[in-house]
């Protein structure tokens, strides 16, 4: 796939947890509900952490440093390749697959509790390099789909 200078990127994994602070399991599809989330995952609800993304980039640093990790184990609902996550600003909306689309609300967070690969490497991606996101239309994305920005804010 073609990138388009990180505007336009694909799904490469989506992950689902019934439980908070546990690594995500990959699913082939899910249904995304809107303003809510994904259909059975904890974090899924009525406020402006509904998914979270990071890209399979971000995920090769740690392997890079020796860590046997795979999409899912950071707590991402969706990992992305090819496109560039850590330069979308607050209110960029993406579409994903054909109908949804979701807007981004935040980027990073503040980690309150220190997680296992915190723990054994003395740093964590996600708050720096995850964004969270809400979902403005709902729909069904499956593996392999095309995320593209649709709308950028300006910092």
């Amino acid at each position: 796939m073609e990138n388009l200078n990180g505007k336009e990127g694909k799904i490469i994994s989506i992950n689902v947890s019934r439980k908070r602070s546990v690594r995500k399991k990959p699913v082939e599809k899910v249904k995304v509900l809107a303003n809510f989330g994904f259909e059975g995952d904890a974090h899924a609800g009525n406020w402006h952490r509904q998914l979270s993304l990071l890209a399979i980039e971000s995920i090769e640093k740690m392997r890079s440093k020796g860590l046997k990790v795979k999409p899912g184990d950071f707590g991402e609902n969706i990992t992305t390749q090819n496109i560039d996550l850590t330069s979308l600003n607050v209110g960029t909306i993406l579409r994903i697959g054909k109908n949804v689309l979701i807007e981004i609300t935040q980027i990073g967070k503040v980690c309150h509790t220190k997680c296992a690969i915190y723990r054994q490497t003395g740093e964590c991606i996600m708050p720096k390099e995850g964004v969270f996101a809400k979902v403005l239309k709902g729909g069904e994305i499956k593996m392999g789909d095309i995320i593209k920005i649709t709308e950028e804010k300006n910092a």
